[in-house]
């Protein structure tokens, strides 16, 4: 069984206009332009792959302005969206968040699902790749934590849902509203980011729930940074 990935990264009750919204997400999509050439060209959802690729998205600032104008990319006080991408129906990647809410509630987020098939899956699904992802998401939404790891890795975690901020992945964001990340050790590589937060990655290969070595750093790593007080719920943004 093939093993899949994705990049999410996450915020609690931080208010933003429809405006802020769409900067941040404008600054998103160029930043992951330059990860990767495949996601140079996004769709909206579509009844069928030939339908929608008829329908290209221009993921600038203006063009979620007016996305975020209309009701069913409105939820509350936040907005919405989600977009795709792919040469054919066997390889796509999608993107999208949720964003601009107070509630204290349920998380905002912009997740990335990457390509995991073919060529375009062998060239993303590194370290490198999902880093520079990571370190895009994080410049652009300023969440308060960010993950990119397995599904398969998450499932081995907990029987049930756990929550974002609690638990250890193949590359890591911590804003430093929550606190200093602390000497990891070998391959565990930690790089600051700005002056926002640290990027931490597990592992320079890519890192696999049915490698034994790979789940053992993770869960060594999980209680060093438990420790520290960086594995914690979300807190809502501060004011």
């Amino acid at each position: 069984m093939i093993e899949t990935y994705y990049a999410g990264s996450y915020w609690l009750a931080r208010p933003e206009s429809a405006e802020a919204c769409a900067y941040r997400a404008e600054h998103f999509f160029r930043s992951l332009e330059r990860c990767d050439p495949a996601w140079n060209r996004w769709y909206p959802p579509a009844d069928s792959f030939e339908q929608a690729r008829k329908r290209q998205f221009t993921p600038n600032a203006a063009s979620f302005q007016k996305l975020f104008a209309q009701q069913k990319h409105q939820s509350g006080e936040g907005f919405s969206f989600r977009l795709w991408t792919g040469e054919s129906p066997e390889e796509t990647s999608s993107a999208g968040a949720s964003c601009g809410s107070a509630e204290s509630w349920l998380p905002s987020n912009c997740v990335l699902t990457p390509f995991d098939e073919g060529p375009v899956g062998e060239r993303v699904l590194t370290a490198s790749v999902m880093t520079d992802v990571l370190r895009s998401m994080s410049v652009a939404w300023e969440p308060e934590w960010a993950v990119a790891t397995s599904h398969q890795h998450l499932e081995m975690l907990a029987q049930q849902v756990i929550p974002p901020g609690t638990f250890v992945g193949w590359v890591m964001y911590f804003s430093r509203l929550r606190g200093t990340v602390p000497p990891l050790p070998a391959p565990v590589r930690i790089e600051p980011l700005e002056d926002k937060g640290t990027l931490v990655i597990l592992t320079p290969e890519r890192f696999s729930a049915s490698n034994p070595e790979h789940v053992a750093l993770a869960a060594r790593v999980h209680e060093l940074l438990k420790r520290a007080g960086l594995l914690r719920p979300l807190q809502p943004w501060p004011a």
